[in-house]
């Protein structure tokens, strides 16, 4: 990637041992982070015995651990200081051999310009100048540009396979008080592999993010399978603290346009790239990733710009009352709470945007990640009151305006089956669900998550159909109570006025091997969804036919949903082997047996004291004798 450039720069090149003879004991030194490190400089830095190299302060965005030693303390020659706790920082830090400045990242920059980080020499790396003088600073804005404004010593390491990104990357070649030419190519980074229960995580996460959504990456598995998940969608934008392989992928496959940014539109939008070979190649020149600064990036007054912005970050441990718990300790980077509260106000600022917590539903040990209580982790995210979905490879759950009460069945039913009985009964004894919950142990292992769906109807009005769950209940007692009388009788054959918790939660815990019922929401404000019907069969006796009924909200008749609820159940009873409906009708239900008699089975009926008693059966020859 080298240019052609004047050889007017060439007279302040000078070799590593030079720079480092201008150090003064007790300076504070700027390192890159990364595949952006000043690797030479770092190494001879480490290396050398020179008397003058004491006592320093080694400042460095995110510690990656690849040639700054903090395994092997050197208590006299230098300290590290770092902004994140994350990756193999977080031992040495713990043992007090490095120093976390606890920030947010947009806040970042200002520290350095205010002096309230002291920075007296800054070691970035470059691109070669090109004919005009002008170098990029390639994968790593962050604060570099602020690091050396404020340094009275100023060392650009030249390496030429480093990318000429674009953006506000540009340096002048006068800025720097000395050049050395890198001993080696940069620091790359393997991609993560992705297992089958991240893959699944993923895919929850994706059916979240709706086509023209801008979406923020940070490092991770999680985020290897969410880009492959992504692939399909459409006019993404991306708003992002970092640019990886799995987003390269995604703008590969065309998913990505940033057409509906409303910050950088047009551009993918990031501070620092982190990754592979190929992507560093990929990155060179490439007029549609934009880099600026961590105080752009990160800012919450940007970040809320852009429609629909949805912030996924990866945790560690989720409480039933939306206790978040992020991820520490080896391996982990740059999702610390100050970085999560910055994307999430972001979030919170944008019109339809969203905040997704995402985690498996236990970790490689097998410990459950979803606790009763997550008082005794570290790197907790204390913002419960605005938490909005958190996600699993079971399913999604939604946190906006429930109760704590809901939160905890709501969250319980996203935790690994076999945690869920036990979970139930620590909620009970804590007091947060009620003493008499039902919960059906089977039915962890037996939900039909395969079934969910989404179908627009007429009026542009969009519905997600699922099976129902024990934590409908509050919302399918909304919705009895806004039937009217004569939906009620046709419905329960009886004019019920009430539906109190005792039968109602009977009613949405059920034993999917006997009931299906099926539940269509509508999304009234962005993340706020409302039950507007519901459709369930009941095995009979024998087993081999089931009953049917249907409700729907009278607000949302005549668009076709029960006509459309109908087909799903045909479909679902016949892979689960049911042989035909039956169904009692009042005569005067025309609107129920319209629907019935549009099926692709005959409708067999039998009248008896104003009710219609009905069998459908499935078989081929029913259909033929219909015809």
């Amino acid at each position: 990637m080298s240019e052609n450039s004047s050889p007017d720069w060439k007279n302040k090149v000078v070799s590593p041992e030079d720079v480092l003879a201008k150090i003064e004991p007790g300076m504070s030194i700027f390192l890159g982070t990364g595949v952006a490190e000043p690797h030479t400089l770092v190494k001879h830095l480490i290396s050398s015995d020179q008397d003058n190299l004491s006592d320093l302060e080694l400042i460095q965005l995110v510690s990656l651990g690849s040639a700054i030693s903090i395994d092997e303390y050197y208590p006299e020659k230098y300290r590290l200081k770092t902004f994140f706790s994350g990756w193999v920082a977080n031992k040495a830090i713990t043992a007090g051999h490095v120093d976390l400045i606890p920030s947010r990242f947009s806040r970042i920059p200002w520290l350095v310009e205010s002096g309230a980080i002291r920075v007296d020499a800054a070691f970035v790396q470059i691109t070669p100048p090109d004919e005009a003088g002008y170098s990029s600073l390639g994968v790593s804005v962050d604060v570099a540009r602020h690091a050396m404004e404020k340094a009275s010593l100023v060392v650009g390491e030249i390496n030429e396979h480093v990318p000429r990104t674009l953006g506000d990357t540009f340096v002048h070649i006068k800025d720097f008080d000395y050049l050395v030419h890198a001993e080696e190519p940069p620091i790359y980074f393997p991609r993560w592999p992705v297992d089958d229960v991240l893959d699944r995580v993923a895919a929850n996460v994706a059916s979240m993010v709706e086509d023209g959504s801008c979406v923020a990456f940070f490092l991770g598995p999680l985020f290897e399978a969410l880009g492959q998940r992504l692939a399909r969608k459409r006019n993404l934008g991306i708003h992002t603290p970092f640019f990886t392989d799995a987003l390269m992928d995604l703008v590969k496959s065309g998913a990505v346009t940033n057409r509906h940014k409303g910050c950088f539109r047009g551009k993918s939008l990031t501070a620092y790239a982190y990754g592979t070979r190929e992507l560093m190649r990929w990155l060179h020149r490439n007029p549609m990733i934009e880099f600026q600064g961590v105080d752009v990036v990160a800012d919450p007054g940007n970040i809320g710009l852009n429609d629909r912005f949805m912030v996924i970050l990866p945790t560690r441990k989720v409480d039933l009352t939306g206790g978040i718990a992020l991820h520490a300790g080896t391996g982990n980077v740059a999702v610390g709470p100050g970085e999560a509260q910055e994307f999430f106000v972001g979030a919170d600022n944008s019109r339809g945007g969203r905040t997704i917590f995402a985690l498996p539903s236990r970790n490689l040990k097998g410990e459950p990640n979803i606790l009763l209580s997550i008082k005794d982790f570290p790197n907790q995210f204390s913002n419960r009151e605005s938490l909005d979905l958190v996600v699993t490879e079971y399913g999604v759950a939604a946190l906006t305006g429930r109760t704590v009460r809901e939160r905890a069945l709501t969250l319980i039913e996203i935790a690994h089956p076999d945690d869920r009985a036990g979970l139930i009964r620590q909620a009970k004894e804590a007091k947060i669900l009620y003493e008499d919950q039902i919960y059906l142990s089977e039915t962890g292992h037996l939900y039909p998550d395969k079934i969910a769906c989404r179908h627009t109807f007429k009026g542009g009005l969009t519905v997600h159909f699922r099976a129902i769950k024990a934590s409908d209940e509050d919302d399918m007692r909304r919705l009895f109570y806004r039937f009217s009388d004569k939906a009620v009788y046709y419905r329960y054959f009886s004019p019920i006025k009430t539906m109190p918790h005792a039968r109602m939660q009977e009613y949405v815990n059920v034993d999917y091997r006997r009931i299906m019922s099926i539940v269509g929401l509508v999304e009234v404000e962005p993340g706020i969804e409302h039950i507007i019907t519901e459709a369930r069969y009941v095995r009979t006796r024998d087993r081999s036919f089931a009953d049917i009924a249907f409700i729907v909200d009278e607000k949302y008749n005549g668009k076709g949903i029960a006509s459309f609820m109908y087909e799903m159940l045909i479909r679902v009873a016949g892979e689960r082997g049911i042989e035909g409906f039956t169904a009692d009708v009042l005569t005067d239900n025309k609107p129920m047996m319209k629907i019935l008699e549009k099926s692709p089975f005959p409708v067999q009926a039998e009248v008896e004291s104003g009710v219609y008693h009905l069998t459908i059966p499935f078989s081929d020859d029913a259909v033929t004798d219909k015809t």
